[in-house]
């Protein structure tokens, strides 16, 4: 599947939201308050996590010990709430490797053809990371959310008369906030140690 460009590393996609951020623009064609919003909330959560997440000792063993070379694909926004909690993560996991992981951010958007191939029950759900060996050959793909924040989407959308999106919302980052990227990482941890 080709790509179309931009094609960000994480320093530079990190860079361009901050750029979106202070002249109130969000990515993607929808450039409402809304979205502009969204992105410079999500600009705040990503630095906040540049800071803050350390990934577990026995995980950076495991991520040091990969030997052959894998690309990483992120296909994401800047608007996407998850991909805000997730994206710092799995930039620090690709950074630990030794160059063994490259992860390279590239746009839903932008890449139509990526996120219909490697939607989640039907939807474009966001952030969705696809890992690819030298060869070319799809090694996993993982997203848009760790598996134990779930049940927090499904509660809101069985209960769309009982729980508002905001109500969602705050229950959902609530909960990255308090799981400290370790569920993330245990399922990175599952995912590599299958490779």
């Amino acid at each position: 599947m080709k790509i179309k460009n931009p094609v960000f590393s994480y320093n530079e996609f990190h860079e361009w939201m901050i750029g979106l951020s202070k002249e109130g623009k969000s990515s993607g064609e929808d450039q409402s308050e809304v979205m502009a919003e969204y992105t410079s909330l999500n600009n705040k959560r990503m630095k906040r996590l540049n800071n803050t997440v350390n990934l577990q000792p026995e995980f950076i063993e495991l991520i040091k010990a990969i030997k052959k070379p894998q690309t990483w694909y992120l296909i994401t926004e800047t608007w996407c709430g998850d991909s805000a909690q997730n994206l710092p993560v799995i930039a620090k996991i690709a950074a630990a490797s030794n160059e063994k992981i490259d992860l390279r951010i590239i746009l839903r958007d932008e890449n139509p053809e990526w996120i219909d191939k490697y939607r989640t029950n039907g939807g474009k759900s966001i952030p969705k990371l696809v890992s690819f060996n030298e060869e070319g050959e799809e090694l996993f793909s993982w997203g848009p959310r760790p598996l134990s924040a779930h049940p927090i989407l499904l509660h809101w959308k069985e209960n769309p008369l009982e729980v508002t999106k905001a109500d969602f919302e705050k229950e959902l980052h609530t909960w990255y906030a308090k799981d400290k990227s370790l569920s993330l990482q245990k399922e990175f941890v599952e995912i590599l140690e299958k490779l």
